[in-house]
């Protein structure tokens, strides 16, 4: 959200990015446009939704704005209201598929509406765009309406990268950075790191996190400093962690459509960082590794076979890392946010015209 509220702010637009304040949230920090925190006595459930659904509105009612955009379904509802009130269009931007992922294809009934909520919202959207190719035509196929993609890719820095390394640097390190949530493959990799030949550094919190802590005390992996948790971490700091790691890990389930027709942000990012990735072998990371050969894919999350492709990175082929890294450099110019930005100032010319002010 930042990159996106960031290119419409320079853009000219007027941009307000709403958001929620949780217990752990660090200070905001300042950016080119409007920042707010919603604060909310329940923190998870069907009591949180209700709760931070009716605040969302309650604040909306009291702002102005050419367009109004909903982040995922679990923002829609007041988004959709607070349009029609106004009679101005809503944009809908889909991080990934709600209804799809793991928290929520558990649970059929509570899938159910959301369902329903995405079936409502959807069709009424006067613009609507997704994050990669994959999950666009899913939404097409259900809804029949277009869905533009806004991928989200690191914006190019244009400082130049140093040579790729001849092998895995030794002072450098594994890096995980995302949430902490069930069918990220999280239990999988501590259970790998006994066999692996470097150190992992975990950088997020969620769901798992106690537990994950727990499994990584059990194995002797904290005491012997093999893996560290390094909790949240604000966005300029994690690219400085990301441009001092070795290489970097996108481990995910098949646990719903959502994650296995994912393109996640930290494909980009370690790419950008230039180190090369073990990513899972999932239609979206197959297509751009095809293209661009950035990392190594794995069939499956299973100890075994982490250990082996992080070890064959770390230590055993040292040219074939080499190659990856190459490629990364290579690959940053042709696959950038500054791309991206274009196709994401178009779809808002033509939704509102000339720079509006526009909330987020």
């Amino acid at each position: 959200m930042q990159r996106i509220c960031g290119s419409l702010a320079r853009a000219g637009y007027d941009v307000l990015l709403i958001g929620r304040e949780w217990s752990t949230s660090r200070p905001l920090t300042p950016q080119p446009y409007g920042q707010h925190r919603l604060r909310c006595h329940f923190q998870r459930g069907k009591l949180f939704y209700l709760e931070f659904n009716l605040r969302l509105l309650l604040y909306l009612l009291g702002q102005r704005a050419a367009a109004w955009c909903a982040i995922d379904l679990d923002t829609a509802l007041p988004m959709w209201l607070r349009a029609r009130l106004g009679g101005q269009p809503l944009v809908y931007d889909a991080h990934e598929l709600f209804t799809e992922v793991p928290e929520v294809v558990a649970r059929p009934a509570i899938q159910r509406i959301w369902r329903r909520i995405e079936q409502f919202v959807v069709p009424r959207a006067q613009l609507a765009y997704t994050v990669g190719p994959a999950l666009a035509k899913v939404f097409e196929s259900r809804y029949g309406r277009p869905f533009a993609v806004i991928r989200n890719i690191s914006r190019l820095q244009h400082n130049t990268l140093p040579p790729a390394p001849a092998a895995a640097p030794a002072s450098g390190y594994i890096l995980y950075q995302g949430a902490l949530n069930a069918g990220r493959g999280l239990e999988a990799l501590l259970a790998a790191m006994p066999q692996v030949a470097g150190r992992l550094v975990i950088c997020g919190e969620g769901d798992l996190s106690a537990e994950l802590r727990a499994q990584a005390a059990a194995l002797g992996l904290l005491e012997s400093g093999q893996v560290e948790f390094r909790g949240f971490v604000l966005p300029d700091e994690l690219r400085e962690v990301t441009r001092q790691a070795a290489l970097g890990l996108n481990l995910l389930e098949n646990l719903g459509l959502s994650y296995y027709y994912s393109l996640a942000n930290k494909f980009f990012d370690y790419l950008h960082a230039g180190i090369p990735q073990v990513v899972v072998d999932f239609p979206e990371y197959r297509a751009l590794n095809d293209e661009y050969a950035v990392a190594d894919l794995v069939a499956d999350l299973q100890p075994a076979t982490l250990a082996a492709a992080l070890n064959r990175l770390l230590r055993d082929e040292p040219a074939h890392y080499q190659e990856l890294a190459e490629n990364c450099r290579r690959a940053r110019p042709l696959l950038s946010w500054q791309h991206e930005e274009k196709r994401l100032l178009a779809l808002y010319v033509a939704l509102v015209g000339a720079p509006h002010p526009v909330s987020v």
